[in-house]
């Protein structure tokens, strides 16, 4: 069996009691940083007196994934094995889905369990009531690929999830500020760590806001789906000359600007 086990993204607590029970039944961990892994292995141990037992360490991450699990013996799954992302949800920005799909090809059973997750943290903790989002992971870092991954990013109508880097989150909040300064934006860096930050404003106020702070440590952004668009060649006006019933005029006029068809229903019959 192998287990995708998630990690905190921030505060040792959120790690689960049954997350702790199988990773001190591990013989063999796949990680993303096997020094990451270590560090994190030993403040647990400290903090839940538990006693790790792993055999080895094999480095696996998106650089490497495919030629590590090539290389490795089918039989190293009859071991307790298991895959740790440096921080969160395994197979969301890590190559977890890498070993998840190695193990339906080769009929290795496997479970994934649940835990800390900073892109549906930062979702919840956003207030934008919308039942879909997009999730862009990390943008590319520069070139026409981000241009165009930026273009469609801000340029949909339903929420948009994005992760970004210290390095390069200055340069983010300029691009968001110059492309859609008047949307709505909300951030967070460093979740559930001691020096969270929340930023929750107008795009073009964004860059204001990292000038006061530390920039250090992961962001996740979420920003306001883009407003439709509505528009025909037809004028309300042309609607409301139509020789047809109220109910359907409300419908087209509905349509064409975005109000509900009560709403123009009402208007039509005040005028």
């Amino acid at each position: 069996m192998v287990y995708l086990i998630p990690t905190p993204i921030g505060n040792l607590d959120d790690i689960s009691v049954r997350s702790l029970k199988l990773l001190a039944e591990m013989q063999i961990l796949l990680c993303e940083d096997t020094r990451v892994t270590k560090k994190l292995l030993n403040l647990l141990s400290l903090r839940h007196n538990i006693k790790f037992k792993i055999e080895q360490f094999i480095s696996f991450h998106s650089h490497n994934d495919k030629k590590v699990l090539s290389s490795l013996e089918i039989e190293i799954f009859s071991k307790n094995i298991a895959f740790m992302s440096d921080a969160g949800m395994p197979c969301v920005s890590d190559p977890g889905a890498s070993l998840v799909q190695f193990c339906q090809n080769n009929g290795i059973s496997y479970e994934v369990l649940p835990g800390a997750n900073a892109l549906l943290l930062a979702y919840a903790s956003s207030g934008f009531n919308s039942n879909q989002f997009n999730f862009f992971g990390f943008l590319p870092h520069k070139g026409k690929e981000r241009v165009d991954a930026l273009s469609i990013f801000v340029d949909s109508t339903t929420t948009t999830i994005l992760y970004e880097s210290p390095h390069r989150i200055l340069k983010l909040s300029l691009e968001l500020a110059k492309i859609c300064p008047s949307r709505k934006l909300f951030a967070i860096k460093e979740a559930t760590k001691k020096f969270e930050k929340k930023f929750f404003a107008l795009c073009s106020d964004f860059p204001i806001f990292l000038e006061n702070i530390d920039n250090r440590g992961e962001w996740a952004l979420v920003l306001e789906p883009k407003a439709k668009e509505y528009g025909t060649a037809l004028s309300q006006e042309d609607i409301k000359s139509l020789d047809i019933q109220p109910k359907q005029k409300a419908k087209l006029l509905s349509k064409m600007t975005g109000k509900s068809i009560k709403e123009c229903y009402d208007t039509l019959c005040d005028l």
